[in-house]
């Protein structure tokens, strides 16, 4: 057990309408206010969030396996737009409304998809994986993250097939080396590496290619018009966060419509983990569930 993080309460799969399966994992009460989760990179269902603070406010926290990663079919191929159909039909299969999202980082611009095609009702991005191939941000990555966005523009077959070639072990071992102390803390809590490690294991349990599709539409220029986003949205991340994006979302903020952007002291990229209670009573009250979820409390 960790102060972090909790085992699933309930797991299953839907099937779409052209036979693909959708691998799922819920907390909290099963007739709680649905808040959907778009979790990090190469990390199956498994890896929630919120210990404790879903039950508090009465949050059925559902988060769903990419298309080929964890026990979602694979979709070759599959887009930005082809996502946002999968939540569409995936939060009518289980009756989840038109719920708010968290996404979480290399989950965020999956979620932002959602939010321009009007599938959620509130979103907040947390350590939120930026759109690092804008011309903004030119001069400001790092030399290997900037060869690594080029190779993604340019050969993006090529660079989906590098990324593919990682596996479980290589991604605990980057997140590690790239995070600070602060991050490292929760990290190394062992039910939380425990429960981190299996999500990274699942992710890859058809191989590397759901991860490289993911990598090469998060690193790539986005298809969509942040513009179009019409929900309201919270952008959080951790002050010591050097990995998710060149200004920790300032750019970003400015480009969502009335976005509400938070900077966390004291702490980087796990600030999903280490502040999930402020997360979710944001979201709610920003997507007019707060009363029913019992936020108040």
């Amino acid at each position: 057990m960790s102060v972090f993080i909790e085992d699933p309460a309930r797991l299953g799969e839907e099937r779409l309408s052209d036979g693909r399966s959708l691998g799922w994992a819920e907390w909290g009460p099963p007739d709680g206010v649905p808040v959907l989760l778009c979790p990090g990179a190469a990390t199956s269902r498994w890896l929630g969030f919120g210990a404790g603070a879903v039950e508090a406010l009465g949050v059925r926290l559902v988060s769903v396996d990419r298309p080929g990663l964890g026990a979602s079919t694979p979709a070759p191929g599959r887009g930005f737009a082809d996502f946002a159909e999968d939540m569409r039909q995936f939060t009518a299969l289980r009756g989840l409304g038109r719920p708010p999202v968290v996404g979480n980082s290399q989950g965020a611009p999956f979620a932002l998809a959602c939010a321009v095609e009007g599938v959620v009702s509130a979103l907040a991005v947390v350590s939120g994986a930026d759109e690092v191939a804008a011309p903004e941000f030119a001069t400001a990555l790092p030399a290997e993250l900037r060869g690594l966005v080029d190779r993604s523009v340019r050969d993006p077959a090529g660079a989906e097939e590098f990324f593919a070639g990682l596996g479980a072990d290589a991604m605990w071992d980057l997140v590690m080396a790239g995070s600070p102390e602060c991050d490292l803390a929760v990290y190394r809590d062992p039910g939380f590496e425990a429960a981190y490690r299996r999500a990274l294991a699942e992710g890859f349990a058809h191989g590397g290619a759901g991860y490289g599709r993911d990598t090469v539409l998060a690193m790539g220029r986005w298809p969509f018009d942040l513009g179009r986003i019409a929900v309201p949205v919270d952008i959080w991340y951790g002050e010591q966060d050097t990995g998710h994006s060149p200004d920790n979302g300032a750019f970003l903020a400015t480009r969502v419509p009335g976005a509400d952007r938070r900077v966390v002291p004291g702490i980087g990229g796990a600030v999903l983990w280490t502040h999930a209670g402020a997360v979710l009573r944001s979201l709610l009250r920003k997507a007019g569930a707060d009363r029913k979820a019992g936020a108040d409390r």
